[in-house]
């Protein structure tokens, strides 16, 4: 059953338009990756799914309601978790205090949640304690993705959540990333190592200058020639 669905969005900034007429979707328990040059409207695309910027025009769907124009704060409610790129976590607040700020809207106990995430990312349960800040890129990852989790989403987004991350760092999130999605959570990545993204996903969609250029199952992504010399670094 198809769980996150944008038809035909246009959008942008100002009067500058970004997106023009770009579709996807995500089925329920599916990991999905959004590859493409940098400039061709990725992280504008997840920005609108989520809310952040407003769709012109098409719309955009949760399990075949329309959450077109919801605001965030609403849409996190409704099981959609957004992890940007920058500025994901509270640098002065320990791991632990982060975390319970990714549940901050829950009335209920969430320590099955936690404990969820602790297994997943058994290096955050040893610095639970420590400030988030002096922690590594990849551990703040980490912690951005936990946060997220406190929610118990239905679908997280992720926008480049290996960007700046040293390619043995770079895998080992996109595996753990890999294993959340294991758990049922249904992942929609925008990811510069397009490749490896590719090789964990049942599908892709490539975006070049605003528009869908590709679009299919992730092996034939892999396979296609065009793909693999333009995007892939092939």
């Amino acid at each position: 059953m198809t769980l996150l669905a944008a038809e035909d969005i246009v959008s942008g900034y100002g009067k500058v338009e970004i997106l023009h007429e770009v579709s996807v979707h995500v089925k329920e328990e599916e990991m999905v990756s959004i590859i493409g040059p940098n400039g061709s409207g990725k992280s504008t695309l997840m920005k609108t799914i989520f809310g952040m910027v407003e769709a012109w025009e098409g719309r955009v769907d949760l399990l075949e309601e329309s959450i077109t124009g919801v605001p965030p704060h609403k849409v996190v409610r409704k099981g959609i978790c957004y992890v940007p790129q920058e500025r994901n976590v509270f640098p002065s607040l320990t791991v632990e205090e982060n975390l319970d700020m990714g549940a901050f809207i829950r009335k209920d106990d969430y320590s099955g949640e936690l404990e969820r995430v602790y297994e997943i990312f058994p290096a955050l349960l040893e610095k639970k304690k420590q400030t988030v800040g002096n922690l590594s890129g990849g551990q703040q990852q980490m912690v951005a993705m936990g946060a997220a989790m406190m929610l118990s989403p239905r679908i997280l987004l992720l926008d480049e959540p290996t960007a700046g991350l040293a390619p043995n760092l770079a895998k080992m999130i996109l595996n753990k990333i890999k294993e959340i999605n294991d758990t049922g959570v249904a992942i929609l990545i925008v990811e510069q190592n397009a490749k490896e993204a590719l090789k964990l996903s049942s599908r892709g969609y490539v975006l070049a200058m605003g528009k869908n250029k590709f679009t299919g199952n992730s092996n034939d992504l892999l396979e296609n020639a065009e793909v693999e010399k333009l995007y892939l670094g092939g």
